[in-house]
């Protein structure tokens, strides 16, 4: 019903923008009219010219039988071009309703053909979707997850994504099956963002709102503060909250500890040196009570990140270390951590062991990840397998733009890599 509407609306709305077009009559200039009001004044002109004694009477003549003939084949030029001229109006008073029917139609027979009208909005996660450009086949998404699933029993990845095509495939719904593969991704991943999200939603389809809600807020917690799932899973809270009768959770603490309104006060009147040394005393107050709290990850991922915007490496990466004590970081937190380790490093300088430690999990990761790639290339080099090197620095050559200001450098440790 809905898709009929919208075609009358169409057809009515094309119907208003063409009927000016069709009425239009095209002014019919008549060119030869024109001409011959030229030649007139360039035959008055030469009788003008002989009369001043300005041109000869033998020239005068010659000019005339000139003007005479242009004229002659203006006339006749104007008697052929009625009909084209008829054929060139009919055509250009023609052509725009006909393209303004034609397209909407043309694309209304493309969207039969290959849209879906009744599919359900994106996943939570991407993974399980193919891509752009794509007609979205559910059953050929749940084969090759399943395949995927298959070959990879242990991948978090493969598993949380096959969970996700199974429930597009029932319409939403976290059947047994995805369940099952939802616990396999955790039992593969623990902080598995995708998986959390579907336990939440099968703890909600089974009438456990308040587990639910549980689960989504330690997850919204424990993310990252920039993840593109934190407003829809945001969203999800209050809509299950509401529907259970249940008071809305707060959104989590941002990653830096806030001031208070007094403080804020307070610190307003501070210079810059004391400013920054009061947030300082809040960050470390945070590290204070976390030694009563061991057991918080996200406390700790609070923390690492306070100390990353206070440019304190080394204690960040100790408060992400706590952190994936508790529960293995995932590859955006493990990006984090990593930079943490190597941000105070000369360029092509090696990293720790620590720091190869984490590098190693987020090349494994994403293994196009360019932190890992040039900083375990570094490593490689430092330990005398230059062919390692140049082969990690080559994949990350190959990614960068032309204009990418690493570029020359990565070149440089390359031919030296090479023995060049």
């Amino acid at each position: 019903m809905l898709e009929l509407l919208l075609a009358l609306l169409t057809t009515a709305t094309v119907a208003a923008l063409l009927w000016p077009l069709l009425r239009a009559r095209p002014r019919r200039l008549r060119r030869f009219e024109g001409e011959l009001a030229l030649y007139r004044d360039q035959l008055a002109e030469i009788d003008r010219d002989v009369a001043a004694g300005r041109l000869a009477d033998a020239d005068a003549a010659s000019a005339r039988l000139e003007i005479e003939r242009r004229l002659l084949a203006a006339d006749h030029q104007a008697a052929a071009a009625p009909a084209a001229r008829r054929e060139s109006a009919r055509l250009h008073r023609l052509l725009p309703p006909a393209l303004a029917i034609l397209v909407p139609l043309v694309a209304l027979g493309l969207y039969l053909d290959i849209g879906r009208p009744g599919l359900r909005s994106a996943p939570f996660v991407a993974g399980a979707r193919p891509p752009a450009g794509e007609a979205i086949d559910i059953p050929r998404l749940v084969r090759e997850a399943r395949a995927r699933a298959t070959a990879a029993p242990d991948d978090a990845e493969s598993q949380s994504a096959l969970g996700e095509a199974l429930t597009l495939e029932a319409d939403g719904t976290v059947t047994a099956e995805a369940l099952a593969a939802f616990n396999k991704a955790l039992a593969a991943e623990p902080g598995d963002a995708r998986a959390l999200y579907y336990l939440g939603l099968h703890e909600a389809q089974s009438g456990d709102s308040a587990a639910a809600l549980r689960r989504w807020q330690a997850l919204e917690a424990s993310g990252p503060p920039d993840a593109p799932w934190r407003g829809m899973l945001r969203a999800e809270i209050r809509r299950v909250a509401r529907a259970a009768g249940l008071e809305v959770p707060p959104a989590p603490p941002s990653a830096m500890p806030q001031p208070s309104r007094e403080q804020q006060e307070a610190m307003a009147a501070m210079t810059p040196e004391q400013r920054q040394q009061a947030i300082r005393g809040m960050v470390e107050g945070l590290a204070a009570r976390l030694k009563d709290s061991p057991d918080d990850r996200a406390g700790w991922l609070r923390l690492a990140n306070a100390w990353k915007v206070l440019g304190e490496t080394g204690p960040a990466a100790d408060a992400y270390a706590h952190a994936d004590r508790l529960a293995p970081l995932d590859a955006r937190l493990l990006a984090d951590w990593a930079e943490s380790h190597v941000r105070g490093l000369k360029p092509g300088e090696a990293p720790s062991p620590a720091a190869v430690a984490v590098l190693q999990r987020l090349e494994k990761a994403e293994p196009r990840n360019g932190l890992a790639l040039f900083y375990l290339g570094a490593a490689d080099f430092a330990a005398g397998d230059r062919k390692a090197a140049a082969a990690r620095w080559k994949t990350l050559l190959s990614m960068l733009p032309a204009d990418a200001p690493i570029r020359g450098l990565l070149e440089q440790r390359i031919k030296e890599a090479e023995g060049g």
